[in-house]
């Protein structure tokens, strides 16, 4: 279970860290357990953020983002107004700098009768040494995906298990990257926590909200009001609890997420292993 936070009135405070670079811990006080999993988290989205900045992930990010719009338009048409869920592919794919004719053409595409059908997938496993793998996919072929998830697993020594296996590890949570905003830093805080913010990190200029999955819609709103537009938002799967592992061992379970999320089919990876100082600065 998360802990409850507990909003103070002291002044943001700045963690120095062992590679030099400072992190500004906003108003809320946490466990250290919690404090680390939610670091990592932080950690982790930054290096994605990162990495879809590349040229050579623009086309998978591409390609996630237009298939999320191909099934909203076909869940509840193609209006972003009377469709919650299309709003929010639209906003996503805003957020990875998609033009918007490239926008246009996906909704147009997605109505066609022909249009390839996607249907949503969730496959949860093992790595080695018992980091748990959320694996979320759309795919037009379940026999394929099903089949390359269940490959992957096995070439780097991890397992496949029954879906509801991972429950008890993760908490699904609404999760907004917000970039740099012009607005006071401690108004913006008091109108996130009023919306339902469970926890804020700020990293590189970027702020990472969280919330319980029903205050998802309400903290959209809320940053519409404001005039802020998240780079993204989306419902993530939070670990509870992580496994830390030497950097040898990391790596190794790190390969099977790349391998995982290089997938046609996969829309996200979700894991709970421990990232370290050691094991960002490999990555990074």
């Amino acid at each position: 279970m998360w802990d409850l936070f507990i909003y103070t009135e002291l002044s943001a405070v700045f963690n120095i860290f062992a590679t030099g670079k400072s992190k500004k811990k906003l108003h809320y006080q946490q466990s250290p357990k919690k404090q680390a999993i939610m670091s990592g988290h932080s950690k982790w989205s930054t290096i994605k953020r990162k990495k879809a900045a590349l040229d050579a992930k623009r086309s998978k990010i591409f390609s996630s983002v237009i298939k999320e719009i191909s099934v909203a338009v076909k869940e509840s048409g193609p209006d972003p107004d009377a469709n919650p869920r299309l709003r929010l592919a639209i906003a996503n794919a805003k957020g990875v700098n998609m033009p918007k004719d490239n926008i246009q053409r996906a909704i147009t595409k997605a109505g066609d009768k022909n249009a390839a059908t996607f249907q949503e997938v969730t496959y949860e496993g093992y790595a080695p040494y018992g980091v748990g793998i959320y694996v979320e996919c759309l795919t037009d072929n379940i026999q394929r995906t099903v089949a390359a998830v269940r490959s992957y697993f096995n070439k780097y020594n991890g397992k496949l298990e029954k879906n509801g296996s991972l429950d008890f590890i993760f908490d699904r949570k609404g999760v907004f990257s917000v970039p740099p905003i012009e607005m006071d830093e401690d108004e913006f805080m008091m109108e996130v926590i009023d919306a339902g913010a469970e926890d804020v990190e700020k990293e590189d200029g970027y702020f990472s909200i969280y919330t319980a999955m029903e205050d998802f819609g309400p903290m959209q709103k809320k940053l519409e009001q404001m005039g802020i537009e998240a780079q993204s938002q989306e419902l993530q799967r939070i670990p509870k609890t992580t496994v830390k592992l030497d950097k040898e061992e990391a790596l190794k379970v790190l390969r099977l997420v790349d391998v995982i999320e290089e997938d046609d089919d996969v829309q996200n990876v979700f894991h709970n292993l421990e990232l370290t100082d050691e094991i960002m600065q490999e990555i990074g």
